[in-house]
């Protein structure tokens, strides 16, 4: 579970931790970076076993956005918010709809140094109600002229980082007649096996909600428990879920070649970069591969270029990927710490430095 990773060291510029005044519910906003310009970060709406873990998400999450966007090659910080619920807590649509006003009132007290967005658990028209107290908030609903769900952009760099991995470790970008393991069935997990199952991949998925299996069916994919999904024979592993899946007991277990999904944070320790390589299976970070949806909210939110062009960026990432195993090859170092490397080296050098997209 997301909440069992170990805290970043706390390098934040700013955090803000409230109790909602409509909702009464824990809300944290935790702004990292501002150094390449506006944090931009989704908004997480979870449960969890008590407020500190909430914050702990936020903080672990925003900063990951500050390597996602910088890897990203984006103008844009990192940040994050989370509205923590406690277990057993079920939102009915009025106190939903008083949450995302009491984080709006958090976003805008920040006066414009971070953005926020829908992500796991919240949608654009929760974003739409936000917008009802700040303008600091991008994904508006397509209806009401914003850039609508970035899950098919998520998806999309993800595929192309899929098509990169495989390349470097099958010799191979195909994915026709690959074993495949999509573990986690969301809007991003689910288009993607749908796109696997459409190539001809073997595919193998397993989601926390067994009302998936549905969708397992309908695309000719086996079924696995959540479980067990590591332990099945694969080309590649795609986690894409919550974070800290891939824990010291899972790597030494874990029977596929490669690691990509766009799961944040899959890994329980960042020791498990360095456990996987020693294992050799080849592991493509995170933040690199799911960055499309934040790349296409960003330059959507600021108009620069068509969307077609902006898509066209987006599938760029696997190019970037390609580049980060080319940079730990040459460095003899793992592909995070190559990626972590190309993207502290923009964070030094500020938003005039090359953008690895």
């Amino acid at each position: 579970m997301t909440n069992a990773l170990p805290l970043p060291e706390f390098a934040h510029e700013r955090v803000e931790a409230v109790t909602g005044r409509r909702s009464g519910l824990f809300i944290a906003v935790a702004l990292h970076s501002s150094v390449l310009g506006s944090a931009l970060g989704g908004a997480r709406l979870w449960t969890y076993p008590h407020w500190s873990d909430a914050l702990g998400d936020a903080l672990r999450l925003s900063a990951a956005m500050t390597l996602k966007n910088a890897a990203a090659g984006l103008d844009a910080g990192g940040g994050k918010s989370v509205i923590g619920l406690p277990e057993g807590t079920m939102l009915d649509a009025d106190r939903r709809r008083a949450a995302f006003l009491d984080l709006g009132d958090v976003v805008e007290s920040l006066g414009g140094l971070y953005r926020t967005a829908e992500d796991v658990g919240s949608t654009t028209d929760d974003m739409l109600v936000v917008s009802e107290r700040t303008a600091h908030v991008v994904g508006l609903p397509d209806a009401v002229g914003g850039s609508g769900e970035p899950a098919g952009p998520t998806s999309l760099g993800v595929y192309a980082s899929l098509v990169a991995t495989l390349e470097r470790a099958v010799g191979s970008g195909d994915v026709r007649g690959r074993r495949i393991t999509v573990a986690g069935l969301g809007q991003v997990g689910s288009r993607l096996a749908e796109r696997l199952a459409a190539e001809g991949a073997v595919l193998t998925v397993t989601d926390v909600n067994p009302a998936k299996r549905a969708l397992a069916a309908t695309l000719g994919a086996s079924w696995v428990e959540p479980g067990e999904a590591h332990l099945i024979a694969a080309d590649l592993f795609v986690p894409a879920g919550i974070g800290g899946v891939l824990t010291e007991d899972v790597i030494d277990a874990l029977d596929a070649r490669a690691v990509c999904g766009p799961a944040n944070n899959p890994l329980a320790e960042r020791s498990g970069a360095d456990r996987l390589a020693a294992r050799g299976i080849l592991y493509a970070p995170d933040f690199v591969v799911n960055a499309g949806g934040v790349i296409y909210l960003d330059l959507e939110a600021k108009q620069l270029g068509s969307r077609e062009t902006i898509m066209r960026r987006v599938a760029g990432i696997g190019d970037t990927l390609r580049r980060v195993f080319d940079e730990a090859e040459a460095r003899g170092v793992t592909p995070l710490a190559a990626a972590e490397g190309l993207a502290g080296e923009r964070l030094r050098t500020g938003a005039s430095a090359d953008a690895l997209v």
